[in-house]
């Protein structure tokens, strides 16, 4: 419909006198720039688009009848079409190599994250051992980026040693004459299971070491030890370490996080039984203790051990009897069972 007006005037011009046409330029004109005042932002089809990218292609002198846009947006809307022509032109999809299948894609992903040191001529010389010949850069295009060169992170580290792994942290407990109590812990990391503690009003290296020794008789120390860096881990209690041919792993200053185990295992303590209880005396806090890692070892579950606890719990099903419920830690617990 546009396009028909745009002829009829044409054809007016023609037919018109050269004052006549003057005349009713001018008038255009001035109605135009009234509307370009009112209205901030004309509303314009995709066929007024076209009609004046048509026009700019043929006439030179567009831009000096030009108000209702600026010339800078009709060049805009003519390489839009510019660029539609060529991708319409191009027809993406057809062209090219063969895409890689989802399933070798997903096998070099798995490759190189249970593989970080491998590269990609490594995990291709491998897909080839597997019947997949791809080449070297859609390798490097599908594997997981890692760091270079790979180091393993904390997590991965204690993944991958855990049987291997024990931690050790002091706790403070106050007392009902405001002594404070010295409480050293053990932790073995594989099933979170209390190793040793003992308890002390003035620990020392020479004490701590002791404790360490007394843990784990003629060959059963673990490869690494995780501490803090307190100043109660003198000399002494170093080198007694090293002989027993433990490794030990210093977490940063001030970074409690990083020894996370003997931390949550402290607040379980504290949690789920002294701060329900006044401690009287160095013998009270110790038959407290032993109760409360009784429970912890036999009943109390743990999510990151799949619902169960450090010593393994059967499962009971209906068939074995009624639940019946056992109190522990003086009632603070409770440990169920099924009986006949």
């Amino acid at each position: 419909m546009l396009i028909l007006k745009a002829l009829f005037w044409v054809i007016r011009v023609l037919l018109s006198s050269r004052t006549t046409l003057m005349t009713e330029n001018l008038a255009l004109r001035q109605q135009l720039l009234v509307l370009k005042r009112s209205i901030k932002r004309p509303n314009l089809r995709q066929s007024d688009r076209r009609f004046w990218v048509w026009l700019s292609c043929f006439w030179k002198d567009w831009k000096s009848v030009l108000l209702i846009v600026q010339p800078d947006t009709v060049v805009r809307w003519h390489r839009a079409g510019f660029r539609w022509y060529w991708k319409w032109k191009s027809k993406p999809g057809k062209g090219g190599r063969p895409k890689i299948g989802k399933d070798i894609r997903d096998l070099i992903r798995q490759i190189s994250q249970e593989n970080p040191l491998w590269g990609a001529p490594r995990i291709q010389a491998e897909l080839h051992l597997l019947g997949h010949d791809v080449a070297e850069s859609t390798v490097v295009k599908y594997m997981v980026k890692v760091r270079k060169p790979p180091s393993q992170t904390w997590r991965t580290f204690l993944e991958n040693h855990m049987k291997q792994i024990v931690a050790i942290d002091f706790f403070t407990v106050p007392t009902i004459h405001f002594r404070i109590l010295y409480c050293f812990i053990i932790l073995r990391h594989d099933r979170r299971a209390m190793v040793h503690f003992n308890i002390t009003p003035h620990p020392t290296a020479v004490w701590t070491a002791q404790q360490v020794a007394n843990a784990f008789p003629e060959d059963t120390a673990p490869k690494y030890l995780i501490r803090d860096r307190d100043a109660i881990y003198g000399g002494y209690f170093r080198q007694r370490i090293k002989h027993m041919g433990i490794n030990e792993v210093l977490i940063s200053p001030q970074s409690p996080w990083q020894n996370p185990y003997a931390e949550r295992i402290i607040g379980s303590i504290r949690r789920e039984c002294l701060d329900h209880l006044i401690v009287w005396n160095e013998r009270h806090l110790m038959q407290i203790l032993e109760k409360y890692f009784e429970y912890y070892h036999h009943a109390r579950a743990h999510q990151s051990l799949g619902g169960n606890s450090p010593i393994p719990r059967d499962i009971e099903p209906p068939a074995q009897g009624r639940v019946i419920s056992i109190p522990m830690v003086g009632g603070l617990h409770h440990r169920y069972r099924r009986v006949a």
